[in-house]
């Protein structure tokens, strides 16, 4: 089948995401072109990105960034910004017919919105984004037209489940975790564990910031929040299941009994390129699926105890409201906290977490100005624990 050849730009392009979403649009390059490029701060990795998809525009996290990458571009013309507003700008543009929103954290909000805004095909990587504003972006997405076709696998999984399924007829949704680095450690001896330890992830190799939250299981909790927004499901349908092999990558079941399953090989290749090409599907550079040479798979309950930070983002998911902006926020500080080595202890992530939820008044949600007026008072209050502690 031949296609026009569509348009991607990539928001943040210098991470595990954005790397992936380059090297499959290398492979189908008769099908994308790369138009634009949102990075952090990592220059040299963007000057060979640009050098490489010769994009018409590319954003840098800070103009001091932005000054270097234009003394150090020798390739064609390109237009070269910075900053929230340079990725926004990145993401709105009528230049690109798909959206790849990988920028982590709440940092991809705005640049997310613009996406949406504009109308995009949204391949969305930043769950951050409706963990703190589901309500608004889907309401935004119905208004534009923009369609969200989900990344991670977990949800990628569900999409492709639920084609041509009715909802009234899905009785629950179920998403799987790894278990992380810790999953099979004695609870007693987890509180201990150091940064180096909690980046070395069994399965995924992803960021840092999301390796940590793949260890606390915060990732699996803020997922389920994304879900419930993603596929307009009420919170009490939403489970988590470990699955250590992370071959199986969601499960939903009907209300008949049925439970549908998606599976693949452990390679976020796989839920990007279907993003990318949905509703197509293109031919995989991955082996098939070994279901003899897997083996077993095995399923577990989460220990609410083992990981309280997944029991945490379950509340906020129940009671709603100004609660998962908050658990985000102090979320962020804190992991933020643990990667510069202001936290030693893998134990007090949760600790410093709920300390600042307790500080938090809880308060309804009305547009996306207060999304960040709660996301910079949840920060500070996180900062000011962090700095008594310390």
């Amino acid at each position: 089948m031949e296609h026009r050849q569509e348009t991607i730009a990539v928001l943040g392009s210098t991470g595990s995401i954005g790397r992936n979403t380059l090297e499959i649009a290398a492979r189908l390059k008769d099908r994308y072109r790369i138009t634009g490029l949102a990075a952090g701060s990592n220059v040299a990795l963007l000057l060979k990105q640009a050098a490489r998809f010769k994009p018409e525009i590319v954003s840098l996290r800070t103009e001091r960034d932005a000054v270097e990458f234009r003394r150090r571009h020798k390739g064609a013309k390109v237009r070269v910004t910075f900053g929230s507003e340079g990725a926004s700008e990145v993401a709105g543009r009528s230049g690109s017919d798909i959206v790849v929103s990988a920028i982590t954290g709440i940092d991809g909000l705005e640049p997310t919105l613009a996406a949406i805004k504009a109308g995009k095909k949204v391949a969305l990587a930043n769950k951050e984004s409706m963990v703190v504003a589901g309500a608004f972006l889907k309401r935004e997405a119905a208004r534009s037209k923009a369609r969200i076709i989900p990344v991670d696998s977990e949800h990628s999984g569900v999409f492709q489940c639920l084609a041509g399924q009715k909802m009234r007829y899905v009785s629950r949704i179920i998403l799987t975790a790894s278990g992380g680095p810790f999953f099979r450690t004695p609870i007693d001896e987890i509180g201990a564990k150091t940064l180096a330890e909690t980046l070395r992830h069994p399965r995924w190799k992803m960021g840092r910031k999301v390796s940590v939250d793949l260890a606390t299981l915060m990732n699996k909790g803020l997922e389920l929040i994304e879900a419930r927004w993603l596929f307009d499901i009420d919170p009490v349908r939403l489970d988590v299941l470990i699955h250590p092999q992370s071959i199986v990558h969601s499960l939903v079941e009907m209300r008949d009994g049925s439970v549908l399953a998606q599976l693949s090989q452990t390679d976020m290749k796989v839920p990007i390129q279907y993003a990318l090409t949905y509703p197509e599907r293109e031919a995989s550079p991955l082996p098939s699926l070994d279901l003899n040479r897997v083996g077993a798979l095995e399923f577990h309950r989460v220990d609410p105890k083992k990981f309280p930070l997944f029991s945490l983002a379950r509340t906020a998911l129940e009671e709603g409201e100004s609660l998962p902006v908050a658990l985000n926020a102090a979320n962020e500080a804190v992991v933020e906290a643990f990667l510069a080595g202001r936290i030693r202890r893998f134990g007090d992530l949760a600790d410093l977490v709920e300390r600042s939820l307790e500080a938090h008044l809880k308060r309804p949600v009305r547009d996306i100005t207060e999304v960040y007026d709660i996301d910079r008072e949840t920060r500070e209050t996180a900062n000011r624990i962090l700095n008594k502690r310390t």
